[in-house]
Order: C-alpha cells, then structure tokens, then sequence
C-alpha cells in the first residue's frame, strides 16, 4: 500500500490561497485552534447576513456544506459604543479547502 501526498495552496494563515475571504474589512478567518471567522459590526442583523452570505460563497467553493463546530457571539451594549462580534468556528480542514483538492485529486485519477 502505498501513500500518495496532495498538495494544498495554503497562505501563511493556513487557509487555502483561494478561500472566499469575509468581504467587509471588520469580518476576519483567524488563526487555530478551530479557525473562528469572525463578523463584527454594530447591528448583529448585518453581522448575521455577512456570515450568512461567507457560508453561503464557501459552501459553494468548497463543494459541500462548512463544518461550523460552533457559534460564539460577544457583545458590548455600552451606551455610544455598541458592537457584536459573532464568531464560527470553523473546521481547519474544510477552510484549508481538503475536501475539494481531495475530491479534484480522485477526479485526476479516474
């Protein structure tokens, strides 16, 4: 039996090179262990769409649903400085996109 090596296209985060990337400049994929994506915002409505919308782009990417382990939210109801921060977190594998190359390899083969 033999082990075959597949190669992933990862950045210095990780993540594959070619991951959908949270598309507001406050939403982040942060580092291990369990890869939180975070959406932070003011309004936890417009927090919960953009998180929304990045699973929506990455199930697509990744040809299958995201493994979300877990959903953390935190919030600051301050007077003048309200914020949420919602926080999936994610599997490390699925954002590394090894399902899909797995998938493309076994298709190469065929």
């Amino acid at each position: 039996m033999s082990e075959e090596t597949i190669q992933l296209e990862l950045n210095d985060t990780g993540v594959a090179v070619d991951l959908p990337l949270p598309a507001h400049q406050r939403d982040q994929v942060q580092g291990v262990p369990y890869r939180p994506v975070e959406f932070r915002d003011d309004d936890l409505p417009t927090a919960l769409e953009r998180a929304a919308s990045w699973l929506r782009q990455t199930q697509d990417w990744l040809g299958e649903p995201v493994d979300v382990i877990a959903v953390h939210l935190d919030y600051d109801d301050t007077k003048g400085s309200p914020y949420y921060n919602l926080k999936l977190l994610c599997n490390d594998e699925d954002l590394a996109g090894v399902p899909r190359v797995v998938r493309e390899h076994e298709a190469s083969r065929e």
